[in-house]
């Protein structure tokens, strides 16, 4: 020992056994780590390139296989969408019926239209009806951090079908796997796995049993290619429910639900235009749990409009301190709106007004429109909307002063100047732009260049401008100074019990006098 000692202070730099294995370990380690990565993935144990294994979830299957137990009849409403739909659960229970006859059935099908339509629901009764394997993956599932892993989930997907054949799979949310490619913020792997996916869409007959459906919200954002015939054959748009098919869905979700005998669904059908049917099974879940609350046995009217408010515009924060002064001020700017509605030819039936605050809103008014279902819209009705949404603004500036008035207005202004902005911009309603619609650029690298001069520009700006919120904020002004007593008395019965229903108003407001 104490020659080694001499031997290493004569030589510090002499390297020993352990110095070069301690040096050499980094190495080591990293070429241990590089070979185990290899070969598992020639063997396909991580997922990398076709295996089952699961390396940051890469190789994790990212669909659910399951017997559907909904049917047709948990679907109420959209009556025409479910008799497009039982033609594919015919086939998929008959295939030689149509193989016979020559026919080829859709190898897909896209339901699009608005949140909480029930597209997810209609294809669950379609694998339901059918009695065959549901494959259910969300379209944002198929993205991933490293390029081809999609592609590779895709294929994946469709040997798992072809395996559970005859089967339906469902694709959630399919723009996010099918988006049109070329843009500027696309990349490559996206691309390749819709590639993929045409590829496999194009490599099985319908005879095979495999039935593809696909939901979005968005069908305008999904690559032609995706949506040509050959593909993705049938597109089925599911809107929202109207006053009949609202009281088929209420019907549907008050089975098991204790309502008592005083409530009406055709009255609750009637005042919840513009809902889903999913907002229209939150009424009644949130009436449920509001009896509850309460330990009562029966949903009663009370409940369900109070639940209508809550899915509206959330629950009412009743603890709020708001000072006299500015509840005076939210009665007259909610009353405004319920007048301008009233005494509008094409405005609203006020149901209530309130001050009641709920989520953003300091007050609101609870209105219907007089013709329940339109499937156009007119120049003066969209003048009227308009109205009726600047009108309370337009009360604040009559009783308060224009250095008075309040940021309670905000929404109603986005609102209406975007509907001013669709009636010269897209309806091409307006005389001085003339019937020109001026849609955004097409242009994926730069979706915000206008297609237009800037002479039109102008033009657009004089007409959008200075003319519209004129013409609705004075007239709206009118109105409200024509029925100024009456307003006064209704104003004065709001504080107390801070509601006025439709009786109120009509006992104050609605007569024969109307000019």
């Amino acid at each position: 020992l104490v020659e080694a000692a001499i031997l290493n202070a004569d030589a510090p730099d002499r390297m020993t056994a352990g110095r070069v294995f301690f040096s050499l370990l980094p190495t080591l380690l990293y070429l241990l780590v590089f070979m185990f990565l290899a070969r598992g993935a020639a063997k396909g144990q991580l997922g990398l390139y076709g295996g089952k294994g699961g390396i940051f979830g890469i190789g994790k299957s990212i669909s659910k296989t399951n017997k559907s137990k909904v049917t047709f009849k948990d679907v109420a409403g959209i009556k025409e969408e479910k008799e497009e739909l039982e033609e594919i659960v015919d086939f998929l229970k008959r295939p030689k019926k149509y193989a016979s006859m020559g026919a080829r059935i859709p190898k897909g099908v896209i339901l699009y239209g608005p949140p909480g339509t029930g597209k997810t629901l209609l294809a669950k009764a379609v694998s339901g009806e059918s009695n065959v394997p549901f494959l259910e993956a969300s379209g944002a599932s198929f993205d991933d951090m490293f390029v081809g892993v999609g592609a590779k989930r895709v294929r994946e997907l469709f040997d798992k079908a072809k395996k559970l054949s005859p089967c339906i799979i469902f694709i959630d949310e399919i723009d996010a796997l099918a988006g049109k490619r070329g843009g500027k913020f696309n990349i490559q792997g996206n691309e390749q796995t819709i590639n993929q996916l045409l590829s496999e869409m194009d490599g099985f007959n319908t005879q095979a049993g495999i039935i593809i459906i696909g939901a979005t919200n968005r069908l305008e954002s999904i690559d032609e290619a995706v949506l040509r015939p050959g593909r993705f054959d049938r597109h089925i748009q599911i809107n929202l429910p109207d006053i009949s098919e609202r009281r088929e869905i209420l019907k549907l979700h008050a089975k098991n639900k204790n309502l008592s005998n005083k409530i009406d669904l055709e009255e609750v059908a009637r005042k919840t235009p513009g809902f889903s049917g999913a907002q229209l099974e939150n009424v009644l879940n949130e009436a449920a749990l509001l009896a509850v609350r309460g330990n009562k046995k029966f949903i009663s009217t009370s409940e369900i409009d109070e639940s209508i408010d809550r899915v509206m515009a959330g629950p009412a924060k009743k603890g709020r301190k708001i000072l006299l002064a500015e509840k005076k001020q939210i009665a007259y700017h909610e009353a405004g709106h319920a007048i301008a509605g009233l005494y509008t030819d094409d405005g609203e039936i006020v149901e209530k007004i309130t001050i009641i605050p709920r989520g953003k809103a300091a007050g609101y008014v609870l209105s219907v429109p007089k013709v329940q279902e339109r499937s156009i819209s007119t120049k003066s009705q969209l003048l009227s909307t308009i109205l009726t949404m600047l009108a309370g603004r337009a009360a604040e500036e009559l009783f308060f002063g224009l250095e008075n008035i309040s940021t309670g207005a905000s929404n109603d202004l986005y609102k209406a100047t975007q509907i001013a902005r669709n009636i010269v911009l897209k309806f091409g309603m307006s005389r001085e732009a003339g019937m020109t619609q001026f849609i955004p650029s097409e242009e994926p690298e730069n979706p915000y260049k206008n297609n237009y001069s800037e002479t039109y520009a102008r033009i657009i700006d004089d007409e959008l401008f200075p003319d519209l919120p004129i013409y609705t904020n004075s007239f709206g002004s009118e109105i409200i100074n024509s029925f100024l007593e009456r307003f006064e008395s209704v104003k004065g019965k709001k504080f107390d019990p801070k509601i006025v229903t439709l009786d109120l108003v009509s006992e104050h407001f609605i007569t024969t006098d109307i000019k």
